[in-house]
């Protein structure tokens, strides 16, 4: 089991550890940790966007706290937090990769870097937002392959924002409408996951058969 299965495996797995934590701990309901949160006022969203962003930084699977921000402060304000925390994420770690080793990179990198590097040149703000939109590769990897290939910084970031929007918004609505699993928002969102799930297994294996010999 590889690639998006793993990933996805991972997800539930992670999913089903902070189920059997809050039974086990015990956690204040959900409509209370709301109601803390709407006390915090508007520095509760920018606090978490810029956790989040950090977080981008490293291995830390951002989906978990996609539905958090769900969870805690619904669809509108926890989507604006996890698309601001994305972004400014995806920036860092492309201005990183590019300021320090992009030159490196195109050395050490072979051919396999250049294909990559004249997808993205040729096709831009297209090929990023592909490359977003199903979860193939690990978020913080793409940013950093991103920033080491000869995408603009401005297709880049549109693509970006583009490409995450319907991942971001079925992470948050899951955590949003959490408490209400028979709910058809709730459905609609984990059949929004599905699909990115199984789209991602699509695209990932038709790039394994076309990267074999013939």
């Amino acid at each position: 089991m590889r690639g998006p299965w793993l990933r996805a495996a991972l997800l539930l797995a992670l999913l089903a550890a902070g189920v059997a934590g809050a039974v086990r701990v015990g956690v204040p309901p959900v409509a209370q940790l709301r109601a803390w949160v709407a006390a915090a006022g508007w520095a509760a969203p920018l606090a978490f966007a810029a956790l989040y962003a950090a977080l981008g930084l490293t291995p830390v699977p951002l989906s978990v706290l996609s539905i958090a921000a769900g969870l805690l402060f619904g669809l509108p304000v926890g989507l604006a937090a996890v698309m601001g925390g994305a972004i400014g994420a995806a920036a860092a770690g492309f201005a990183l990769a590019r300021g320090l080793g992009r030159s490196a990179a195109q050395r050490l990198g072979g051919a396999k870097l250049a294909r990559v590097d004249a997808v993205l040149r040729r096709r831009g703000v297209l090929a990023v937002v592909a490359v977003r939109l199903v979860p193939v590769l690990p978020f913080t990897a793409l940013n950093l392959a991103c920033g080491l290939a000869g995408v603009r910084t401005r297709d880049y970031l549109a693509g970006t924002a583009v490409g995450i929007l319907p991942g971001a918004t079925a992470y948050v609505a899951i955590g949003a409408f959490g408490d209400r699993p028979g709910s058809l928002p709730f459905w609609l969102a984990v059949g929004g996951f599905v699909v990115l799930v199984v789209g991602g297994i699509a695209v990932g294996r038709r790039r394994r058969r076309a990267a074999r010999p013939a």
